[in-house]
């Protein structure tokens, strides 16, 4: 018999710690792009260069309250992401804004 990768408690999702890919470096962010792109994903930056890891494209907020909701509760009922393959590359000067995620209620939401 297998071991379950997550279980739900309380309509919490919870996932097996050794299922996450404790590999990817940078901060949890919410960044807003040019051209209306709202993404979500591990923030690092090198000079100009960013670079989002384990990225999504925030297609749908699924929100009452903006993209503030989203950062400190993670994906709710009706968010859509799309998740991207590889990783996301822009200059910072595409960068509109930035907000921080609260890591607890993004784990295995990407």
């Amino acid at each position: 018999m297998s071991k379950p990768e997550t279980m739900m408690i309380d309509e919490v999702k919870y996932v097996r710690a050794d299922a996450v890919n404790q590999d990817i470096k940078g901060d949890l962010k919410i960044v807003i792009l040019q051209r209306g792109w709202i993404m979500v994903g591990r923030f690092t930056r090198n000079g100009s260069d960013c670079v989002l890891s384990n990225a999504s494209t925030i297609r749908r907020w699924g929100t009452t309250k903006g993209l503030g909701e989203l950062a400190a509760n993670g994906t709710l009922k009706d968010t859509i992401l799309d998740k991207c393959l590889g990783q996301v590359q822009f200059d910072y000067l595409t960068v509109i804004a930035t907000i921080d995620c609260k890591e607890a209620s993004w784990v295995g939401k990407l």
